[in-house]
């Protein structure tokens, strides 16, 4: 029987986790300092981005958040699957994330869709109208949200190798650090679009 290391094993789980940690601090630094920058300009220019928050639908922002909360709570039930060594549970589970991922994107295609058929985006002539506050709150706005779509992109990505690894034998319960690694990622889309949700669609 051959001794080398097969594919599904880690040499070293806890530091990828670590790892991974290290990069989500790092992502919340830089959404923080968004975040920063938008609650500055939205104490200046309150009027101006409640006006323009106006245009957004909070319905839909409503939906994106259910839908992230469920895809949250059905990752984290894949990887206790994967850790009772059920495979075949983890990968139906992580195929109703990937589903409440695509929901999360076809939702927000339509939100843009709506606004561009409109003119409201960052350089057109109706936005270059408005007043000053107006103009920075469709900036982050756009700028925000787009951010955050792409990692959720990056996180679907993720979401299919984890699929496809699973169903190799790659990950098993005794080797799931890709697996697990992929859940914190996801959650921290999440936690990122809980703040986002308040900020851009329940201004006051």
């Amino acid at each position: 029987m051959s001794t080398h290391p097969t594919h599904n094993e880690h040499h070293d789980p806890e530091g990828s986790k670590i790892g991974m940690w290290l990069f989500i601090f790092t992502e919340l630094f830089l959404f923080g300092g968004l975040f920063l920058v938008y609650a500055v300009f939205r104490n200046k220019y309150s009027a101006e981005f409640h006006h323009a928050a106006e245009e957004l639908n909070a319905f839909i922002g409503t939906m994106n958040t259910v839908v992230l909360l469920v895809s949250s709570m059905t990752v984290a039930m894949s990887v206790t699957a994967i850790q009772k060594g059920n495979s075949k549970k983890a990968i139906g589970l992580l195929i109703l994330t990937v589903l409440a991922a695509l929901i999360f994107m076809v939702n927000k295609y339509f939100e843009w869709s709506h606004k561009f058929e409109f003119n409201l985006y960052p350089g057109s002539d109706v936005v270059k109208g408005l007043d000053h506050g107006e103009i920075l709150f469709y900036g982050l706005y756009y700028m925000m949200t787009g951010l955050h779509a792409l990692h959720v992109l990056i996180g679907l990505v993720l979401l299919i190798i984890v699929i496809v690894r699973l169903k190799s034998g790659r990950i098993t319960k005794d080797h799931y650090s890709l697996h697990e690694n992929s859940g914190l990622y996801w959650h921290l889309v999440d936690l990122i679009w809980i703040f986002l949700f308040p900020l851009l669609y329940l201004i006051t």
